[in-house]
């Protein structure tokens, strides 16, 4: 049961740790990849996108991470137990849950492309760039766009739009049953209480399947009310509950002071005493934990004993005085990219060989079968060892940064 429940341990230690794949963001080998990666590291949490086939990749990874345990702990990285799959869902709009697009055939010729230029993701290509993912398209490849819209203002001649979405009420059942997901987090705004019921009486009838709830908001006028009328909402709660304080969405991989607005913003709701766990999410980076830590506003393990009290559910009621944990999300991702992009060029590498073969007819139709299966599990980060080697342990720079302490 241990590790079963660790990861809560982890939230009520002060020491939690999620990763945030991208409530948009749907390319798969690199969802999976991220998860193994962060997983093996030490992760109590995986985000992502409210997608079967997202959540089926992320599972899949969390297995192939149970499976390499005494790898990671031989090499001294920070894996325990099964990290908590998270599906992110919205209730109205947010830019968490959008997508950029344009018609690439009305842009001009002269352009610079200074979209392709900004966009972390890599996202936007141009047939002529071999080195894309899919070197024969132009536009935005919407499995890689995960919403930061960097690419909007940018755009010389205004010709990029960002499409948006709200998750149905609908939906929430087959996701909650049918995925198995352990948690849930959704992405509101001051000021919209009517619609967070409307899609509250969709989670509740199933909230009892699920291990944690958590709330995001960014600041705004009223902050502190708004989330007070919340917590009347969905309480009582059966289940563990965190408010994710989103300070600058999607800005961590831009510099160190993109921090700063997620730990005001956490002190502010901390100083609250809201019922629940709070956690940073939205510009956090590498200088989140010094800072917090700086701050005092960590609780150091070896220091301090607190004690709290706590409900049945371990969480602390009112006198919760620290940040219980950090999501990373453009952060994260940038972290490893170097690293996921050489398995993609080694892919792409066997790929091109596979076809220069076949074409030539210089190996039999056996072969090439075999070629293409060997070639698919290069997208799998645990078939190249010392790769994998090489991300875990960028993985685990981070991770340990508050699993340390």
């Amino acid at each position: 049961m241990r590790e079963r429940y660790y990861p809560l341990n982890s939230l009520k230690e002060g020491h939690w740790f999620k990763l945030i794949c991208g409530a948009s963001f749907q390319h798969l080998p690199t969802v999976r990849n991220l998860t193994l990666a962060y997983t093996l590291a030490g992760a109590d949490c995986i985000d992502v996108a409210a997608d079967p086939a997202a959540i089926a990749a992320a599972k899949e990874a969390v297995q192939v991470a149970s499976q390499l345990q005494f790898w990671a702990k031989n090499h001294k990285f920070g894996y325990q137990a099964r990290p908590l799959i998270m599906a992110s869902i919205n209730d109205g709009e947010d830019p968490h849950f959008r997508k950029a697009e344009f018609d690439p055939t009305i842009c001009p010729t002269d352009c610079w492309r200074p979209c392709e230029k900004i966009c972390p993701a890599e996202a936007i290509v141009f047939s002529e760039n071999r080195d894309a993912i899919t070197p024969s398209y132009s536009g935005v490849i919407d499995e890689l766009c995960y919403g930061c819209g960097r690419c909007l203002s940018v755009c010389p001649n205004q010709l990029i739009q960002a499409r948006s979405y709200v998750c149905t009420p609908s939906s929430i059942a087959s996701l909650v049953l049918q995925t198995g997901i352990d948690a849930i987090e959704i992405h509101t705004k001051v000021g919209r209480e009517t619609d967070f019921q409307r899609l509250w009486n969709s989670i509740k009838p199933w909230v009892s399947h699920l291990k944690l709830i958590a709330i995001s908001c960014q600041d705004g006028k009223g902050l502190i009310g708004y989330l007070q009328s919340l917590y009347e909402i969905i309480s009582p709660l059966p289940c563990n509950l965190i408010w994710q304080t989103d300070g600058r969405p999607m800005t961590g991989d831009i510099g160190a002071g993109t921090t700063a607005a997620t730990i005001k913003l956490s002190q502010k709701v901390l100083d609250a005493e809201l019922p629940g766990y709070v956690q940073l999410a939205g510009g956090t980076n590498n200088s989140t934990v010094v800072k917090l830590t700086a701050l005092g506003l960590l609780r150091n393990k070896s220091l301090e004993q607190e004690k709290d009290s706590i409900n049945k559910f371990n969480t602390p009621i009112s006198e919760n005085k620290f940040i219980a944990g950090v999501a990373y999300g453009s952060y994260a991702r940038i972290l490893l990219s170097p690293i996921l992009e050489k398995l993609e060029k080694m892919h792409k590498s066997q790929l091109e060989a596979i076809e220069f073969a076949y074409d030539t007819a210089s190996v039999n139709t056996k072969d090439v079968n075999q070629n293409q299966s060997q070639n698919s599990q290069l997208t799998k980060l645990e078939a190249v060892p010392e790769i994998l080697w090489e991300a875990v342990s960028l993985a685990n720079s981070l991770v340990s940064q508050i699993k340390r302490l």
